[in-house]
């Protein structure tokens, strides 16, 4: 087990575990927070997965996520447009940590991935991830908030 493995398990414990839970319980506006949280954390998780086992085609999977997951979002808050209404100001409680969660989590762990994946292709690659996530995560919680 190297370090790589070691930051994926701490994410998804301490990341992913709180997630499925919100996911699970509470307003229809927390469980499509909770769903967009997972989502980040899950293209994180890949990423951290494929350095660990030296698996390059997991950074595709992260790549998939990080378009699809905030995609999946704009669908559910559209879908549940109505019960978002009745959220209170601001949005769903887990909306407003999307962003600061985004702004740390991606360029911590997308920037060490750069500097032991080395320039090339896949440094370039791990680059669009981290700009896809950060503006998913950008549209993704203004949907939520504004409903």
């Amino acid at each position: 087990m190297n370090g790589w493995m070691v930051a994926a398990a701490v994410l998804t414990a301490g990341g992913l575990g709180p997630c499925l839970w919100a996911g699970s319980r509470g307003t229809a506006g927390r469980r499509v927070a909770a769903q967009n949280m997972a989502t980040l954390l899950l293209c994180l998780d890949f990423l951290l997965l494929a350095q660990g086992y030296g698996r390059p085609s997991y950074v595709d999977l992260a790549l998939v996520t990080c378009v699809l997951g905030p995609a999946g979002t704009l669908v559910f808050v559209r879908l549940l447009a109505e019960e978002l209404r009745d959220e209170p100001e601001g949005g769903p409680p887990g909306a407003r940590l999307l962003t600061p969660v985004t702004l740390v989590a991606t360029p911590a762990t997308v920037l060490p991935l750069c500097v032991a994946t080395g320039p090339g292709r896949a440094m370039a690659k791990l680059l669009v991830i981290g700009v896809l996530l950060g503006l998913g995560a950008t549209v993704t919680t203004r949907a939520l908030r504004h409903g």
